[in-house]
């Protein structure tokens, strides 16, 4: 059975989304507080989180921040009743898988809990075995990377943008199909994010970032991996 955990502070929302949770076969565990929930997480496994922004004693934005910094790659799911592009361009390049507004739909979070948990068991390579970028040899399955014996700290979301880039390697691909294809949903957010992204992973992977050998720029497209 999945564990999800819910970092929420409002009492009908942690009563709406437990209830429907368990309806639908998930282990629900329910915490109101922002430290509370990061010791809850690091004490224990948990399949998916469904993270709150506006909570006591730490927000959801930092308890993200914590949680990435200590290399816990279990999916998050951001809950906020901001819907600024800014809000949400922020959670994603902290780590977060997906984003949802409040109000939402229950039909809708119950989908996109099913897309993240279906992506994090589907997360491998073409293949088996490690791929090897440059100098960066990556494991899609374990969302993990390493530069020789060093390991590279990188996101889930990072890892799920260079493996779309890496299933199409030496093909252009554009900044819609990466928001499409990563993102896994319509969503007005804007291309500066796969720009952002591109950005992070170049630093990770690049022996020279301003000058790319192996993520290049297709102006006015997209981009496109050389390995």
């Amino acid at each position: 059975m999945e564990q999800i955990l819910i970092i929420e502070d409002e009492p009908s929302m942690q009563t709406g989304l437990r209830d429907n949770l368990e309806i639908e076969g998930y282990e629900v565990t329910v915490v109101g507080d922002g430290k509370e929930g990061l010791q809850t997480l690091v004490e224990n496994p948990f399949d998916l989180v469904l993270l709150d922004v506006m909570l006591p004693s730490m927000s959801g934005f930092d308890v993200l921040k914590q949680v990435r910094s200590r290399g816990i790659k279990v999916p998050v799911i951001m809950l906020t009743a901001k819907g600024e592009e800014i809000d949400k361009v922020l959670g994603l390049e902290l780590g977060a898988d997906d984003y949802i507004t409040k109000p939402f739909s229950l039909r809708e979070l119950l989908a996109r809990v099913k897309a993240v948990l279906r992506r994090g068991q589907g997360t491998t390579s073409s293949g088996t075995g490690d791929v090897v970028i440059g100098e960066l040899t990556i494991d899609f399955a374990t969302y993990s990377a390493r530069r020789g014996d060093a390991t590279v700290d990188m996101t889930a979301k990072e890892c799920e943008v260079l493996k779309h880039l890496w299933d199409h390697r030496n093909q252009t691909v554009t900044r819609d199909q990466l928001l499409n294809q990563v993102w896994g949903y319509d969503e007005n957010l804007s291309t500066r994010t796969v720009d952002n992204f591109i950005l992070r992973l170049r630093q990770k992977l690049e022996p020279d970032p301003a000058r790319p050998k192996h993520i290049l720029t297709m102006h006015g497209t997209g981009y496109k991996l050389i390995p």
